[in-house]
């Protein structure tokens, strides 16, 4: 099934689920209010909202109302918590070039846990406050979780995935030099993540569901040019692994959001998810990068298709905005 979350007078939205073809959609808030409560009661709630998918996708094609992506807030206006992962070594590499780093050394898996206070949904405008922060984009996969016990295997982590979405991860990379080497977590570097208008049910993706990773390829574009389609299967470890290092200690609540890390492999025909890789690849060929990083007015468009070519979570496709104190330009 796939899911999306209206913008309402709640700070937590509506929960309506859409089409396949992601052209309708009917209300869901009577089974759930939202998409949190859905999750907090998933047994009872996903069995209501499978059967209302399915009957949306079997009625003509006037059945529900029209979709509008720029209706939605982000799938989760306020997860639990939005831990993020890195695990394609290769984004790691050539970003730690790009800032002039000692690549990151750990047996363990690379993970922060990030702000939940602004999830920007698919089409809202990236709002910060200064183009010399050099702005970057990172797109990813996140898994949508369930309630996770405290010290899950890696073998049973996944049983807890209950959705699949996309991210932009945003970076500041002139603060994230200094913040990743402080020793503690970044605060300042990470501005408000934006996720596609649909999350999506793991039987929705079965065929390329593969080893607890997600085997497609994602379509990245800056002002409409691409910019690289990297392959999301190229994951070190699956999302069992980065599941259950983040359990280790505690249990996770229901809503939890947990990021593969930009998606990113050794393929430079594939082009790149964040404009660091292709910074820190110009200094190892050129001495010096060549490709700046985002300025206002500028757009991002971050997607992933199926084999017949069509959109699997809809489209982040959002414009890069100055906030003044009067407003935002």
């Amino acid at each position: 099934m796939k899911l999306a979350t209206y913008r309402s007078e709640s700070r937590d939205g509506r929960l309506i689920v859409v089409s396949r073809n992601l052209q309708r959609a009917v209300d869901a808030s009577d089974i759930a209010p939202d998409l949190l409560s859905a999750l907090e009661h998933w047994e009872v709630a996903a069995p209501l909202l499978q059967q209302r998918y399915e009957a949306l996708n079997a009625d003509p094609p006037g059945a529900g109302f029209s979709f509008e992506v720029d209706s939605c807030a982000a799938p989760l206006p306020r997860p639990s918590q939005w831990i993020d992962g890195s695990d394609f070594p290769n984004h790691g590499h050539w970003v730690c070039k790009a800032l002039g780093i000692p690549a990151l050394a750990s047996a363990a898996p690379l993970m922060y846990q990030g702000g939940t206070d602004d999830m920007r949904g698919a089409t809202q405008d990236l709002i910060l406050p200064d183009e010399s922060l050099d702005i970057d984009l990172e797109g990813e996969v996140v898994a949508v979780l369930g309630d996770v016990p405290m010290g899950v295997s890696e073998e049973d982590a996944t049983k807890h995935i209950k959705l699949l979405m996309l991210a932009n991860d945003c970076s500041l990379r002139a603060l994230q030099a200094q913040e990743m080497q402080s020793g503690f977590g970044m605060i300042r570097a990470k501005p408000s993540t934006s996720f596609s208008p649909v999350a999506v049910s793991l039987d929705e993706v079965k065929p390329w569901w593969i080893q607890n990773r997600l085997h497609r390829k994602m379509q990245v574009h800056r002002n409409g040019e691409w910019i690289g389609n990297p392959d999301a299967s190229l994951m070190k470890r699956g999302f069992g692994p980065l599941i259950a290092h983040a359990a280790y200690t505690r249990r996770l609540r229901a809503g939890t959001l947990l990021g593969s890390g930009t998606v990113s492999g050794p393929d430079d025909f594939a082009g790149s998810a964040a404009i660091a890789e292709i910074r820190g690849m110009e200094i190892e060929k050129h001495g010096e990068a060549r490709t700046p990083y985002l300025r206002f007015g500028e757009r991002v468009r971050i997607e992933m298709l199926d084999d017949e070519g069509q959109s699997i979570f809809g489209a982040i496709d959002q414009r890069i905005a100055r906030q003044f104190p009067g407003g935002v330009v």
